[in-house]
């Protein structure tokens, strides 16, 4: 199932939105990372620079089949092969990836999903102990040039009121990521 009000603006301008070494320094994807996995890889703004500091494989999913053909591009003009792209209904069918197998989720601008526990629920599955999760998404509080409608997107404290204790703890608290997002970062409990 696509995640409601979803749709990607041309490459140029979505790749604007972001200081994507400014959110990778804050949630800390850097080279202590073995196997990372992004669930909405869309043009692979993120996908891309995080196989180059992860020491193992990234994992990549969409449900849009364009989106993966354009990151499978992108790899191989970089020659870049520790990707693993798939086309997937992450929501609906999971990643398909074994329990506790992955270090890093990547849950970047999903959680205006219906049911967003689902995807926290996922990651936690995936997870190491002591693996981490990195959300970032759109700020509410602020007109932003992209994103879905501001009556759907979460507030920080809403996303913050899912993270069931017994299962994460919230290693950083919400912050502002300039211009137009905010991030989490959650570490799985051992």
């Amino acid at each position: 199932m696509k995640v409601r009000d979803s749709g990607m603006p041309n490459v140029e301008m979505w790749e604007s939105f972001f200081n994507i070494e400014n959110i990778f320094q804050s949630l800390e994807i850097d080279n202590n990372i073995i196997n990372l996995v992004e669930i909405g890889c869309g043009y692979g703004t993120f996908t891309i620079l995080a196989s180059n500091l992860i020491k193992g494989k990234l994992f990549a999913f969409d449900i849009e089949c364009e989106m993966i053909e354009i990151v499978k591009q992108k790899a191989i003009e970089k020659g870049i092969n520790n990707i693993i792209l798939e086309n997937r209904d992450v929501h609906s069918n999971t990643t398909g990836l074994p329990n506790v197998s992955v270090d890093y989720v990547m849950l970047f601008n999903l959680l205006h999903n219906e049911t967003p526990k689902d995807f926290l629920n996922e990651a936690f599955r995936i997870l190491i102990s002591g693996g981490k999760l990195g959300i970032i998404h759109w700020r509410s509080d602020i007109e932003t040039p992209r994103g879905p409608d501001l009556t759907i997107r979460p507030k920080p404290e809403e996303i913050i009121s899912l993270i069931d204790e017994s299962k994460f703890k919230v290693k950083l608290k919400p912050f502002i990521i300039e211009p137009y997002h905010f991030g989490i970062l959650l570490t799985k409990n051992k």
